[in-house]
């Protein structure tokens, strides 16, 4: 049961998608949502001016700046949070980028699931580190909109990107309250003679779903690793999927987080709501 929501807010972009989705199933759910936007400090402000009295000034000036971004998004969630009569709350940090992205992984770690928006690479900025912090380090789902999206999360549809591995499984019981509720789940399996564990495979899933009320349809694909994000996401256009479920996967490299491929690929060119658990 979904009851508490946490949702970061994009101080550099427009806010809009991720409020639309997490407004609505905060709404459907009846549950509580906390919003949160980050106004960015500047990074090495100090190095910009010559003497100690300019560069507080500077800072100063920064930190008043990143307060007022913050504002403004906060605004416009709380706006139609209100509109929509949920229960809400939102508060504001000021912070470094590094610190900032840390922060919401820690603070995501005592909510159901927190929504967040795709990080957009064609304009990079610092909002686009929050989800993958998100994602590794809060413990719980992420639920990620792509900053294409309009309009309320449409679940009635719901896609599983399934290999029979634990981020696969992990995803799989934190969609469950979304699965119980769908009209249609498509199982959606790549290289399943390969890469699907055989005691976790689609007849397996299929029975343990059954148990729970939720019949399947399976879509089985051949896909090379460059390709298999693409294949998940035609397939998901192509059955009208309105949340994608899949596994978020990482690997440790210099003492940071690094995307896995498929993962990578769809946080690159996802174009439906997409929970990912790690």
């Amino acid at each position: 049961m979904l009851k508490t929501l946490l949702v970061h807010i994009p101080s550099e972009r427009s806010p809009g998608p991720v409020i639309d989705c997490a407004v609505s199933l905060t709404a459907s759910l009846g549950a509580h949502l906390d919003a949160i936007a980050i106004g960015y400090e500047a990074v090495g402000t100090a190095g910009l001016v010559a003497d100690g009295g300019a560069a507080l000034v500077a800072m100063e000036f920064e930190y008043d700046r990143a307060l007022e971004r913050a504002e403004a998004a906060i605004a416009v969630c709380e706006a139609e949070a209100t509109r929509a009569n949920i229960a809400h709350a939102s508060r504001i940090l000021s912070a470094g980028p590094a610190e900032a992205a840390k922060t919401m992984g820690v603070i995501a770690r005592l909510y159901d699931l927190t929504i967040v928006l795709q990080p957009d690479y064609s304009r990079p900025g610092f909002d686009d580190r929050v989800p993958q912090e998100v994602l590794f380090d809060s413990g719980g789902p992420m639920l990620m909109v792509p900053y294409i999206h309009k309009g309320p999360l449409n679940a009635r549809n719901i896609g599983i990107a399934w290999d029979g591995s634990r981020l696969a499984a992990r995803a799989l019981r934190d969609a469950m309250p979304f699965l119980t509720e769908a009209a249609t789940v498509t199982v959606i399996a790549v290289n399943e003679n390969r890469d699907v564990a055989v005691d976790a495979g689609l007849a397996e899933l299929a029975v343990q779903l059954t148990r729970r009320g939720i019949h399947i349809r399976i879509e089985r694909l051949e896909a090379d690793g460059p390709n298999i994000h693409d294949a998940i996401l035609s397939t998901a256009a192509d059955n009208d999927i309105g949340l994608l479920v899949m596994g978020g996967y990482g690997h440790s490299r210099l003492k940071e987080r690094v995307l896995g491929g498929v993962t990578k690929g769809v946080f690159e060119s996802m174009t439906v709501p997409t929970l990912m658990s790690h």
